[in-house]
């Protein structure tokens, strides 16, 4: 496994995108990414900061179900 690489909010709400998430809404410095699954539907709210830091990016890496490598340098 390889260390998780520094991301803007903007950068993480890109790669959410080539998964098939989309923006439902966005309200002050925080953009809501969802997805419809057969299971339910998969939220993912988004931090939008310069630099997000790694417990946030491993959260996003559980809640959306995207390889780590994705996320990584």
């Amino acid at each position: 496994m390889g260390s998780l690489r520094v991301l803007s909010g903007s950068e993480v709400c890109t790669i959410l995108a080539r998964h098939a998430l989309k923006e439902v809404r966005r309200r002050g410095s925080h953009v809501v990414m969802q997805k419809k699954t057969v299971e339910g539907t998969v939220t993912v709210p988004v931090p939008d900061h310069k630099e997000l830091r790694k417990g946030t990016l491993l959260s996003f890496i559980r809640q959306s179900d995207i390889s780590r490598i994705e996320f990584e340098v």
